[in-house]
């Protein structure tokens, strides 16, 4: 019966979200056709006309149906919403026009997902994230500690060069090729270095911990065999989200982007909310009362200034 009830209060939540897309649409349409500087950053030179043809029936009478909780029209209209998305981004690419129509369909496209879940499903399937190659699986334990090391040195390698050089770059060549850009104080870079730099550490200190003390690495495919409550860990239980999200935001202070700020924010909470409580499932799994223990004494996100050393068996 709980879990009935949560299914419903979660698809009234995106029945809701498609009523206040519907009544946004709308409005947004109407500040189309009456002012051009909003027709402007967000259509370009596309004809409103030709355009709300489509998107009138799709978007926003298709979301006003799926307030109603009919499935048809939430699938119609989600799919409809990640189409534009990508087309109104390839448009904004070559053109620069635009640039703000994408952000916010973009936006849209995302949170359409989200609610089309909890109308057709009560609930959104976060565990679809930690299967396959993500599943939660311990390191092999016969590798000696100095394999670990090694592995979680390279993982920070690519993982880095990914999440902090690629993908920020792409980001910041977008908003400039948007024309989204916002304007960023000039303290904002050596501050966004100095950052880098403390989170840079925070994260190598954290993975030499992980890898010497848990007998594994921060993969989710080769964790560690033991509950990891050294170094970092003993003051707050995810050390390298902490610095993973401190490096994308002093990057995008780095580079003067926003839109690289909002990466690491929509990241962070990507984590909080849809892996982490996977991760914390499966090592109470594994580790018990140990980890229980450890989680009621220390925080997530925020070293306790008076938390003692917690206990471990």
């Amino acid at each position: 019966m709980r879990g009935a009830a949560a299914a419903s209060r979660a698809q009234g939540w995106g029945r809701s979200y498609f009523a206040l897309q519907a009544v946004a649409g709308l409005a947004w349409w109407i500040s189309v056709f009456l002012s051009p500087t909003v027709r402007g950053a967000t259509l370009g030179s596309l004809n409103p006309v030709l355009v709300a043809a489509f998107d009138v029936p799709l978007f926003v009478i298709g979301s006003g149906v799926a307030a109603f909780g009919i499935r048809a029209a939430a699938v119609v209209a989600t799919g409809w919403t990640v189409l534009v998305s990508i087309l109104l981004a390839a448009y904004a690419t070559i053109t620069t026009e635009a640039g703000w129509g994408v952000l916010i369909m973009a936006a849209a496209a995302a949170c359409s997902v989200v609610a089309l879940f909890l109308v057709v499903q009560g609930r959104v399937p976060t565990e679809l994230i930690v299967r396959g190659p993500f599943a939660f699986r311990p390191a092999p334990t016969l590798r000696r500690t100095a394999a670990n090391v090694g592995a979680t040195m390279g993982q920070l390698v690519l993982f880095w060069g990914f999440f902090l050089v690629v993908l920020p770059s792409v980001i910041w060549w977008l908003e400039q090729r948007w024309l989204v850009s916002l304007p960023f104080p000039s303290a904002a870079a050596p501050a966004g270095l100095v950052i880098l730099v403390l989170a840079s550490c925070l994260g190598v200190a954290s993975a030499v911990a992980m890898s010497s003390t848990g007998g594994g690495t921060p993969l989710p495919s080769a964790m560690p065999n033991r509950l990891v409550i050294a170094g970092p860990y003993r003051w707050v239980r995810n050390p390298m989200a902490v610095a993973g999200i401190s490096q994308g935001a002093a990057v995008g202070l780095i580079l003067g982007s926003w839109l690289v700020i909002a990466y690491a924010v929509i990241g962070s909470l990507l984590w909080n909310y849809a892996v982490r409580p996977h991760e914390e499932a499966d090592l109470e799994r594994r580790f018990g009362a140990d980890f229980r223990r450890y989680r009621d004494s220390v925080r997530c996100w925020i070293p306790h200034p008076r938390r003692t050393r917690p206990a471990a068996r």
